[in-house]
């Protein structure tokens, strides 16, 4: 059976992977035979799964959670779907700028001809 989980290592970090079998692959976590992040930080614990009917499905998962802040993480985990919803929006600088051009109506090339404001910067794409 095909699963992402997250363990979370005695330091209170997370390690996130994809395994064909859940079972065998928490023993070698636990006896330091998994992934060197892991082997570091024993014991660790089972804090969350998934199950895939596909590897593939499950290790695109594994590479998509390992991209997620903590905060994301702990989301999925507590299954609180309002709060990951919140914390999947970008929150970059570039993202309130694009914002602001849809609010304000000017186009691109507009914006570009403009004088940036104090504090911030514009980069041309």
């Amino acid at each position: 059976m095909p699963h992402m989980y997250i363990l979370e290592c005695s330091d209170g970090s997370f390690y996130t992977g994809s395994t064909k079998n859940l079972p065998r692959r928490l023993w070698q976590h636990q006896n330091a035979l998994g992934a060197n992040h892991t082997r570091k930080r024993l014991p660790v614990k089972l804090v969350y799964a998934e199950y895939y009917d596909h590897v593939a499905d499950a290790f695109y998962r594994e590479k998509q959670v390992q991209g997620w802040s903590r905060k994301k993480k702990i989301a999925l985990m507590n299954s609180n779907w309002d709060k990951l919803h919140i914390l999947a929006e970008c929150q970059n600088e570039s993202h309130y700028l694009n914002k602001e051009v849809v609010s304000t109506g000017f186009d691109s090339a507009q914006l570009a001809e403009t004088p940036p404001t104090q504090g911030r910067t514009q980069q041309a794409r």
